[in-house]
C-alpha cells in the first residue's frame, strides 16, 4: 500500500462523519505524526509505501476518528501558539480562542515595565498558558495551579519538553482563602459553559473531553470568576492585570462581576470570531 491510495481510503472511510476539509486537515496531521511528512512531502513522494505497522496504526486512527475521538487524544499532542503540546482525557484540547488570550496578556506586558513579572495561571490544564508565557516573557516567574493531579503531570511534562520555568501547585482554587503571594498577572481560563448549552457541543468534546475543566451549573455560572476575582484583588500587585477567557453568552455579567470588586478598568474584548471571549482588568 502507498499513502497516496491510502488516502482515499482514508477519506472514504470517514465522509460521512466529518466534511471534506476536515478530513484533509486530520489526514495532514496523522502523515506529520505518523511519518514526518507534510503534504507537500506527499506530493513530492505520493508512491512512498506504507509498512504493516504503520498501516495497523492508521487503520486505528481511523476506527478512533469513526467513534468522533478528538484527533488530538489520538495523536497525543497539538500545537498552541506555535508549540507543541502533549494533551490526554485529563486536560482540555487548547483552543486558538485560548491563544489571543496568551496574544492579549504578550502584548499587553510589553507596555509593562516589571522586569520580572510574577505570572499565575489558574486551572492550567495542559499548560499551555504558563509554558506560552514563559517561554515569550523573559524572565517571568510563572506558578500554575489545578486541582487534577493528571493534568498537572500533563503540564509539568510539557514544561519539561519546551525547558520553561514554571512551578506548579495541586490546589482547589474554590477552597483556597488566599495565595499566599502577589502576582502581577493572574490568568484563567476556568470552567464556563452552562449544562444548558450541552445541546451546542459537538459529540467529540462533549464526550471525550474533560467535563471538570469544562461545565458549570446553570444556577452559578460565574462560580470561578467570582472566586478568581476576590482573590486577584487581595493577590495582584498595584497595577496588576486580571486576564479572564469567558463564556461567550455572559460577557456583560462577567464584566460587571469583575467590577463589583473594585475593578476599575475592565475591558471587554471579541475574539477572531467576534465573540466576546476575553476580559482584562485592572484595580
Amino acid at each position: 500500500m502507498v499513502l497516496n491510495e491510502y488516502k482515499h481510503i482514508f477519506r472514504e472511510a470517514l465522509q460521512s462523519i466529518y466534511d471534506e476539509q476536515e478530513v484533509d486537515s486530520f489526514f495532514t496531521l496523522v502523515l506529520g505524526h505518523l511519518h514526518g511528512m507534510t503534504r507537500v512531502d506527499l506530493a513530492l513522494n505520493p508512491n512512498t509505501t506504507i509498512d504493516f505497522t504503520h498501516l495497523r496504526k492508521w487503520k486505528d486512527i481511523v476506527s478512533d476518528l469513526k467513534k468522533q475521538k478528538p484527533i488530538q487524544y489520538i495523536l497525543g499532542e497539538t500545537e498552541f501558539y506555535g508549540l507543541r503540546f502533549l494533551v490526554n482525557k485529563s486536560t482540555l484540547i487548547p483552543r486558538p480562542e485560548t491563544e489571543e488570550l496568551v496574544e492579549l496578556i504578550l502584548v499587553e506586558s510589553q507596555k509593562s515595565k516589571v522586569e520580572r513579572p510574577r505570572i499565575l495561571d489558574i486551572g492550567t490544564g495542559s499548560g499551555c498558558i504558563a509554558v506560552s508565557l514563559a517561554k515569550h516573557i523573559p524572565y517571568a516567574e510563572v506558578t500554575a495551579i489545578d486541582v487534577s493531579q493528571n493534568a498537572l503531570a500533563t503540564a509539568q511534562e510539557n514544561a519539561r519538553l519546551h525547558n520553561a520555568n514554571v512551578s506548579f501547585l495541586m490546589k482547589n482554587i474554590l477552597e483556597t482563602e488566599d495565595l499566599e503571594q502577589q502576582f502581577d498577572i493572574i490568568v484563567s481560563n476556568p470552567p464556563y459553559v452552562r449544562n444548558l448549552e450541552k445541546a451546542e457541543i459537538k459529540p467529540n468534546v462533549l464526550e471525550h473531553e474533560p467535563h471538570l475543566a469544562l461545565f458549570v451549573e446553570d444556577t452559578d455560572a460565574l462560580l470561578f470568576y467570582r472566586k478568581i476575582t476576590e482573590l486577584a484583588k487581595k493577590n495582584l500587585n498595584q497595577n496588576g492585570k486580571l486576564y479572564f477567557e469567558i463564556n461567550q453568552y455572559l460577557g456583560k455579567e462577567t464584566v460587571a462581576l469583575v467590577k463589583s470588586y473594585g475593578f476599575k478598568e475592565v475591558q471587554l474584548q471579541q475574539d477572531i470570531y467576534g465573540n466576546d471571549r476575553m476580559i482584562l482588568a485592572s484595580l
